[in-house]
């Protein structure tokens, strides 16, 4: 079971993460031992983040190589709130695309643009990956940016 701590209880810890559309910053290793970061949409369900990409990115071969990853998903403007951990990440095919399209839907609003249509082509391959947290930490600056400029 993951461990969260932190803020918010693991119910408003889940609620954020449900809410919230900005990227999840995903941390690997290179299979030479260097760190490495990407954003990628996600959406959380099940107890995990499940993220897509396409088959051929570098990152699909660094989880391969080593499925330890850390992450962390945290609103851009103030107040600066947001989850972080660790975890494992699986790599899975995605040939009908569903999790890319459900991914399209939740950050662009749907499938009909550009780059919806770039990224559903029949012949590009996708994947899912799946991170399992085994730690999640919350945190909220609400309180104390009360008087900042946007919060």
């Amino acid at each position: 079971m993951t461990d969260f701590t932190g803020w918010w209880p693991r119910a408003e810890a889940e609620a954020f993460l449900d809410e919230v559309t900005v990227p999840l910053r995903l941390a690997c290793r290179t299979p030479a031992d260097r760190p490495w970061i990407v954003s990628l949409w996600f959406t959380y369900r099940d107890g995990a983040f499940h993220c897509a990409t396409s088959a051929d990115a570098d990152l699909v071969g660094y989880l391969e190589a080593d499925p330890e990853v850390a992450f962390e998903v945290s609103t851009n403007e103030p107040p600066y709130k947001g989850v972080r951990g660790n975890g494992t990440a699986s790599v899975a095919p995605d040939d009908e695309k569903a999790l890319l399209s459900d991914l399209l839907t939740r950050y662009l609003g749907g499938t009909d643009s550009e780059l919806g249509r770039t990224l559903l082509v029949e012949d590009r391959d996708e994947v899912t990956i799946r991170v399992e947290p085994e730690r999640v930490f919350s945190w909220d600056f609400t309180g104390r940016m009360a008087d900042v400029d946007g919060a």
